[in-house]
């Protein structure tokens, strides 16, 4: 019951003691468990709980010197220890002072690092990426070398195929450097491609040369379609002007064949060309397309070569020469008018022009070697020279022999002569046109020599043989060397001897000094016997003066020194 009662006792007081723990401010959490055993205990054992602490805590003090005494050394080693962190606490703080302070420097070094690691990891990108695309960056530096060596072989497809390529690249990438250096190169280059086609237009090529350059030019792009057309006339003309540059001027005839030939081949031929490479006229109308370049560029050359002829035709002295050279010029014109280029009709007056002219200056030389032999001859007596009837009778009736009377007289022989050149210089080019003023310069001439025989008449002082002598010559001129003239001319001009044979007038002087002298002593008649004074069988007798006076060895010696050959005019009777 006791038990019981003490059990009773106890439940009350453990619940009291739990109630009253927790109402304990200090009883911590750690000494929760220590209070709950105080509650637990009985009296008696509390009133003991305070002696029990004590002896505990000596004890423990106790301990707590013996730990002391015997680690000392820690004790002593940790406070100097703990000295020591003092003082690097104080300088670990200086120190961090500074880091603060330099944390700003720190800041923007770190920045300037990124930013060049970044451009350095740019740049190491762009040489990875340019290592691995070397291959073809090296080809596109070698475009500029490799497009010149087209140029130079001659591959001009493949050179504007790089062209057009690196075009493209400039267009793509406007702003690389590279691209844009490697696009200058090429430009450069093209310009020499350019400057090499328009060469090869200033050369000997035929039209599907001509097509593929024109081609070629259009792929460039530098002309338009009217400079384009214009540059292929300039390019051909320089080409022409540089052929006829090549032929010698010295020689006015073989000059001015050289011309017509390459006129007549080569300005048909571009002609040709340049209807054949610009045939894109959408209106019919050449003109209305071009403005009349190619008529205009056609009648500049039409023009230079007519002023061409012009200047060298005067300078041609052969007829024969002036002949061909009419011959050519209308075959040259015939051929061209199969494009529009037919001047036939302008030749006229030129050659008319220079035949004049031709005629003229051999009358006019004519008369001057007359008048010189007139001047310095001696007037003795000539022996009489003839032919025989057999040797004449064979000649073709065509041909006009001068009289051989007239080598007696050497000033008329000399005015024959030259007559004669004149006719077979007018002959194989003799005008329709011309025929009343080639007659007015015979008769011109035919005047002069009348005057000079006049003059020399009057200005001269004969003696009486002498005057024999000059009156034979001046009736040799009117009733021989006048009528050989007017039939020479005849024979050049179908009925032109009626226009010299009119012209009587032109020697009434002549005639009168005849009158008056026969009227003082009757002349001895002039016979065809006397004229020819070769017998049959071949014979020559003594030559007898008309005065009837025999001629001195000295005589003979002079006349054979003053007297001149007499030409025949063999070239009357040729064919232009």
């Amino acid at each position: 019951m006791e038990l019981e009662n003490g059990d009773d006792a106890v439940s009350p007081s453990a619940s009291s003691t739990s109630a009253m723990a927790s109402l304990l401010p200090l009883a911590s959490v750690s000494q929760q468990p220590y209070v709950s055993e105080l509650l637990s205990f009985t009296l008696d054992r509390l009133h003991k709980e305070p002696e029990l602490l004590r002896v505990d805590a000596e004890r423990i003090q106790r301990q707590m010197q013996e730990v002391a005494v015997g680690n000392y050394r820690a004790f002593i080693a940790a406070a100097d220890a703990l000295v020591a962190i003092k003082e690097e606490v104080s300088s670990i703080d200086k120190h961090l002072e500074s880091l603060i302070t330099e944390i700003p420097n720190l800041t923007s070094g770190c920045t300037e690092f990124i930013e060049s690691a970044e451009e350095i990891l740019e740049k190491r990108k762009m040489n990875q990426t340019l290592l691995a695309n070397h291959s073809t960056f090296l080809d596109l530096l070698e475009i500029p070398q490799l497009m010149d060596t087209c140029v130079r072989n001659g591959n001009y497809d493949e050179a504007l195929d790089l062209e057009a390529f690196v075009c493209k690249l400039s267009t793509m990438h406007p702003n690389l450097p590279v691209i844009q250096a490697l696009a200058a190169e090429v430009r450069q280059t093209t310009q020499s491609l350019l400057s090499q086609l328009l060469q090869k237009l200033r050369s000997n090529i035929q039209l599907p040369e001509c097509l593929r350059i024109i081609g070629y030019l259009r792929r460039i792009g530098v002309f338009s379609e009217y400079e384009m057309r214009l540059q292929f006339l300039r390019c051909r003309e320089t080409w022409l002007t540089g052929i006829l540059e090549d032929l010698d001027q010295r020689n006015a005839y073989e000059y001015l064949k050289g011309m017509i030939s390459c006129h007549r081949m080569h300005l048909f031929d571009v002609v040709n060309q340049y209807r054949a490479i610009f045939a894109d006229d959408t209106s019919g109308s050449e003109e209305n397309y071009d403005g009349g370049l190619l008529f205009s560029w056609a009648m500049h050359q039409i023009t230079t070569h007519l002023k061409t002829l012009k200047v060298m035709l005067p300078k041609i002295t052969e007829g024969g020469s002036l002949s061909n050279i009419l011959d050519q010029c209308m075959y040259c014109a015939m051929g061209l008018g199969w494009v529009g280029l037919d001047f036939r009709g302008l030749l006229p007056s030129l050659f008319e022009e220079a035949v004049l002219n031709l005629f003229s200056k051999n009358m006019n030389t004519a008369v001057e070697n007359f008048q010189l032999v007139l001047d310095s001859h001696r007037w003795v007596p000539l022996p009489a020279v003839g032919f025989s009837a057999t040797s004449i009778s064979e000649e073709s009736q065509e041909d006009v022999t001068p009289p051989s009377y007239l080598m007696e007289h050497p000033p008329l022989a000399v005015f024959i002569n030259g007559v004669s050149a004149a006719m077979n210089e007018l002959r194989p080019c003799a005008p329709v046109s011309l025929k009343n003023v080639l007659a007015q310069e015979l008769i011109k001439g035919l005047q002069a020599v009348s005057d000079s025989l006049l003059r020399y008449n009057a200005t001269r002082m004969l003696r009486e043989n002498e005057s024999g002598l000059f009156l034979s010559l001046c009736r040799a001129f009117i009733e021989v060397a006048f009528p050989h003239c007017a039939t020479c001319f005849g024979r050049c001009y179908p009925g032109g001897a009626a226009l010299i044979v009119d012209a009587k007038n032109l020697y009434e002087g002549v005639g009168r000094l005849l009158t008056i002298s026969s009227s003082k002593e009757p002349p001895k008649p002039v016979s065809s016997g006397e004229e020819k004074t070769t017998s049959e069988n071949g014979d020559l007798p003594h030559p007898v003066a008309e005065n009837g006076v025999e001629p001195t060895a000295d005589d003979k010696r002079s006349s054979e020194q003053n007297s001149p050959t007499l030409h025949s005019d063999e070239k009357i009777s040729e064919a232009s």
